[in-house]
């Protein structure tokens, strides 16, 4: 094996299938690319090292934890780093070096040659304009100054990303999430770039609309020709759209592949972990796999293996030296000096028992503990022309959820679910129907007595989606959790009550120190989730308690619910989009559909033989559902 410099092999360009010269195709060139920032008087190393090539009409994936880097290679490639942050190295687009270059002059290829797609729909827009002033200001300039030609673009724009022409004059909260995410993207195609980044373009979206936007950026892509590169945490998203996919952890690449092979056999191990992490939709497995600990700074593992913290098969040869990334055969690059031996592991068949279908336990009947009946709910929207318009929300739904049951809630955005949530915990008060939790009417807070209120709040909680928004950024973890035992009426010492509530969802005793800003997302869900238990509720409501976190931590998430649960027997009902989640962590599932549940039963019978519809609709949105699990147990399994 060789060191090498280019990650990205051109060796599966289209160029070289037509025995033309490659070179030519190449429209980004990154060489060397290190990403540095001063503090404390120190310069630190963010990136460090990362090489990549993309040819015209090429989709590269770029995966890995929170933490890794990915984002921080994006904006480096626009030249929107933020304030104090460096690069290093090359960058070339189309030619053109852009580190180092002037502010101007990168304008002029912003949009027009490189196009950045951010994250999240619901704060990439301007709130204050409409549709079609965000495209607007996104055309070139000589097609602006004619306000008649302008609309006409905006209307085309709006068309090519399959929106109607009435779209364009309202405003981003009047969308779903699914259509501001396609205004995002025509927007981000609006200067016809040659090169789109878009960066976790799909984590906030249900299963079908995550699925419309990939198919419809990959028609895009081939429409335009254009270059694509998708940074993402989700393999299965990844595996769905990309031809080549490089992997990323603490700053560095550590193995690059055809998205083919990445799939069936991984040449590194943390891509393996993050395989094994994703938890299967196809089948119930006993315990979900995770990667221990969590992404190092990059310039604490500088000199040595960095995964070797976090590898199962770490000696002491990983910790004398950093390993290059080398060429594989086949084009695939890897940076472990231990492949050579441990490769038949990485590519053997599933032997892990994490990962062998095994069936959900089964739980007898249990007296109702959360009951609706005929729930409805209507919403009075903004005004439109003049006139008043209402949504249905909830059409008369009716559910129970048992003692110790976990129930699931299905559906796209706006189906109803979180409405549910919100009549059970009294935020939403149902225009007919009735809420019983545990033999008291719930259905109206405000004519509830003091006592039923006070008892009813201690007997539900909810572990919400955002775990940056959920803490208050002020107080420190002790303080939010003491709070929390406060309501509860504990009267032993104070410290040590937190710390029981730190050790029971797997952090340490000095987190009650640390604020919120201290701590990854799966952490910032950790302590959420200690806050949720603290008082110890009968039922515990998780509205996709899991969407904003990557995939090892996911899986963390997930299996501490589940310990929760053998442990205290408690009630939940999963608000999810997720149908892995809903297979994994739920007895059984009830899928909604524009504010009526469509299909209820098991989990296994609902989501192996759907009857109706709808059901088989949302399965066949899940990107590589037929995805095989990926298997050694050497991967150590957190929790």
């Amino acid at each position: 094996m060789t060191p090498r410099r280019t990650a990205l092999s051109t060796a599966h360009s289209p160029a070289d299938e037509h025995g033309t010269d490659t070179e030519r195709q190449v429209l980004l060139d990154v060489t060397d690319l290190t990403i540095s920032m001063r503090t404390d008087g120190e310069r630190r190393t963010l990136v460090r090292g990362v090489d990549l090539r993309l040819g015209r009409g090429q989709t590269l994936g770029i995966v890995g934890e929170s933490g890794s880097g990915k984002s921080l290679t994006a904006r480096a490639i626009v030249g929107l780093l933020p304030a104090g942050l460096r690069a290093a190295g090359s960058v070339v687009y189309d030619g053109m070096e852009v580190i180092g270059t002037r502010e101007r002059t990168l304008r002029a290829i912003r949009g027009s040659g490189v196009s950045l797609l951010l994250q999240d729909p619901f704060t990439m827009l301007n709130p204050l304009q409409t549709v079609g002033a965000h495209l607007t200001e996104s055309l070139p300039a000589a097609t602006r100054r004619d306000k008649s030609e302008a609309r006409a673009e905006v209307l085309h724009r709006l068309d090519e990303v399959g929106l109607q022409a009435d779209v364009v004059d309202r405003y981003p909260f009047q969308l779903s999430g699914g259509m501001r995410q396609r205004v995002a993207l025509a927007a981000a195609l609006a200067g016809d770039p040659g090169l789109l980044i878009a960066d976790e373009p799909t984590t906030a979206l249900d299963v079908t609309t995550q699925a419309e936007v990939l198919r419809l950026l990959k028609a895009v892509q081939e429409r335009r020709g254009m270059a694509l590169i998708l940074i993402t945490h989700d393999l299965r998203v990844a595996f769905s759209v990309c031809d080549r996919i490089q992997v990323m952890y603490a700053g560095s690449i550590v193995e690059e592949s055809a998205a083919a092979d990445l799939r069936t056999g991984p040449a590194h191990p943390y891509s393996h972990g993050l395989l094994l992490a994703e938890p299967p939709v196809t089948h119930y497995v006993d315990r979900l796999v995770s990667i221990p600990g969590k992404v190092p700074r990059a310039d604490a593992v500088a000199d040595r293996c960095s995964f070797a913290d976090r590898c199962g098969w770490s000696t002491p040869v990983c910790a004398g030296s950093r390993p290059a990334l080398v060429a594989l055969d086949g084009g695939r690059s890897s940076a472990c000096v231990r492949l050579p031996e441990i490769r038949h592991e990485l590519t053997g068949e599933p032997d892990a028992v994490e990962h062998s279908p095994s069936a959900p336990p089964v739980r007898p009947e249990s007296k109702p503990l959360a009951t609706l009946t005929d729930v409805r709910k209507t919403f009075r929207t903004t005004r439109l022309i003049g006139r008043s318009v209402t949504s249905t929300a909830l059409g008369g739904v009716s559910l129970t959820i048992g003692e110790g049951e976990s129930v699931g809630l299905v559906g796209e955005t706006g189906s109803g679910k979180t409405t549910i949530a919100r009549s059970i915990l009294g935020l939403v008060t149902p225009d007919s129907g009735r809420v019983l939790l545990d033999g008291v009417d719930a259905s109206d807070y405000r004519r509830m007595t003091r006592a039923e209120r006070r008892r009813t709040r201690r007997f539900v909680q909810v572990v919400f989606q955002d775990p940056y928004a959920s803490l208050n950024p002020s107080l420190k973890v002790g303080v939010t959790l003491r709070e929390a035992l406060d309501a509860r009426g504990a009267a032993g010492d104070p410290a040590a009550e937190v710390a029981d509530l730190l050790a029971r969802v797997g952090l340490p005793a000095s987190y009650a120190d640390r604020r919120p800003s201290s701590l990854s997302g799966g952490e910032r869900q950790r302590v959420a989730i200690a806050r949720a238990i603290a008082v110890e509720p009968a039922l515990l409501i998780c509205d996709e308690p899991v969407a904003a976190l990557d995939v090892s931590a996911q899986a963390q998430v997930l299996e501490l619910l589940r310990e929760i649960r053998r442990a205290s027997d408690m009630s939940m009902l999963f608000i999810t989009h997720d149908l892995s989640v809903v297979r994994q962590m739920t007895d059984r599932v009830l899928v909604l559909h524009r504010g009526d549940i469509v299909e209820v039963g098991d989990t296994a019978a609902v989501l192996d033989t759907p009857q109706h519809a709808y059901t088989r609709r949302l399965l066949n949105a899940v990107p590589g559902i037929e995805q095989r699990a990926v298997g050694s147990s050497r991967q150590g399994a957190g929790s």
